[in-house]
């Protein structure tokens, strides 16, 4: 659905299962300054105005609801497709032993990857449990019109808002093969949240920093400006000859990092906390659950 305007009502929305009435519903943050997603996890209040409609055409009301749960910002059904940028920093690239890339890497997640924030956990299948489990912090760009052929000087303009990911990867599939999709495309591998931030409140995507916190330890400590290819050449680029939809999710690359070329290296293991700041956004929680 393409909404009616390029900038909704709202600026800082959430999904959300209320206290009052155990259902899900979406709701504009009345504190807009707190960090929700620690909040969730210290148990403090959190209060918002529902929103009714959809993300693309909500309404904010004046009824307050309280969230017992929060859900991804996206559902499933309003994601009609991920699209994922690998290597889409330097430094990430360097580590990596990589050269760096002359055009947007991409792979994609399927809807299934999507996952919520704390207290729902990123979940490790039998398939992934060998030591190679892994995260990587990631700003998340949700788009809000329909568009195609969209040239980069007009890309933000196609921008519903922003939010924080983790786009969990198997390292052992993924180095069986030269495509990336399966070993990070499993279920619950692409939590989001806990909040997304509007394209009106966020003007500059290149202006945030950005973090990865493993059990208390910040392991990763990037800056979105570091982007070999910002989000304007991203959308750009990936709307060439191609329809970007509204709900189509892009996860714009991770700086460097990540567990697997750390020393020690580091694994996601049964029980583990990891945690995406975004400036701007606040904290994606999330424990790793081995089934």
């Amino acid at each position: 659905m393409t909404p009616p305007l390029l900038h909704p009502p709202w600026t800082h929305l959430v999904r959300f299962i209320a206290i009052e009435d155990n259902h899900i519903h979406l709701g504009q943050l009345i504190d807009t300054s707190r960090d929700v997603g620690r909040d969730s996890v210290d148990g403090k209040e959190i209060a918002v105005y529902k929103i009714d409609g959809t993300i693309f055409d909500g309404r904010v009301t004046d009824r307050i609801l309280h969230a017992r749960q929060l859900l991804s910002p996206v559902s499933r059904e309003e994601c009609n497709y991920i699209r994922c940028l690998g290597l889409n920093y330097g430094d990430h690239a360097k580590e990596s032993n990589l050269p760096l890339p002359l055009a947007p890497i991409l792979f994609t997640k399927p809807r299934s990857a999507l996952a919520n924030p704390y207290p729902a956990p990123i979940n490790i299948p039998t398939c992934a449990q060998d030591g190679s489990s892994d995260y990587e912090a990631e700003l998340c760009v949700v788009i809000g019109k329909t568009g195609r052929d969209i040239p980069a000087e007009r890309a933000l303009e196609y921008v519903l808002g922003y939010t924080a990911a983790n786009d969990v990867s198997a390292r052992t599939l993924q180095r069986a093969t030269a495509q990336w999709s399966f070993s990070k495309g499993l279920d619950g591998s692409c939590p989001l949240g806990p909040v997304l931030v509007s394209a009106s409140v966020i003007t500059d995507p290149q202006a945030l920093s950005l973090k990865a916190v493993y059990n208390g330890q910040t392991v990763q400590d990037g800056h979105t400006g570091d982007m070999i290819f910002d989000v304007r050449a991203q959308i750009a680029y990936l709307s060439q000859g191609t329809t970007l939809e509204a709900g189509t999710i892009i996860l714009t690359g991770t700086p460097a990092g990540i567990g697997a070329v750390r020393e020690p290296r580091i694994v996601l293991r049964d029980g583990d906390e990891i945690c995406v700041q975004v400036q701007g956004v606040g904290t994606l929680v999330n424990w790793v659950r081995y089934e």
